[in-house]
């Protein structure tokens, strides 16, 4: 059993930047996939980044593919997800999700794979 605590949501405005961070529970983090999912008010769940269990390998959508970077520190079982240049349509509530990976490179891009997800942290971008 996993227990995931998103944080670093906030109100900013276009432009900015922010920094949300996932403190996972329990001592096998490093076994875990993690990713980074969104949802806008009125809108389906969406990918936004995930990341290999050993850190090497991260994936992202298109719309956030070189604004938004995922790393983890798995001495701290923590997942980042740095974001910058924020534009309004970032605006979403934000749940980072973790699952057992197979290997260490694996990472998984669809809501489905993964087992665990936590609350969700609010991240609003004002234009």
């Amino acid at each position: 059993q996993v227990q995931l605590v998103e944080s670093g949501g906030g109100l900013v405005q276009a432009g900015d930047s922010l920094r949300l961070s996932c403190a996972a529970s329990g001592r096998t983090f490093s076994s875990y996939a993690m990713g980074w999912f969104r949802q806008a008010p009125g809108k389906e769940r969406e990918f936004v980044a995930a990341i290999s269990r050993s850190g090497d390998r991260t994936y992202y959508a298109d719309s956030v593919t070189g604004r938004f970077t995922i790393s983890r520190d798995n001495a701290k079982n923590t997942v980042y997800l740095q974001m910058n240049s924020l534009k309004p349509e970032d605006t979403a509530d934000y749940y980072c999700a973790a699952t057992p990976a197979i290997g260490s490179g694996t990472y998984y891009q669809r809501g489905r794979e993964y087992r665990y997800w936590g609350q969700g942290t609010q991240v609003t971008v004002s234009s």
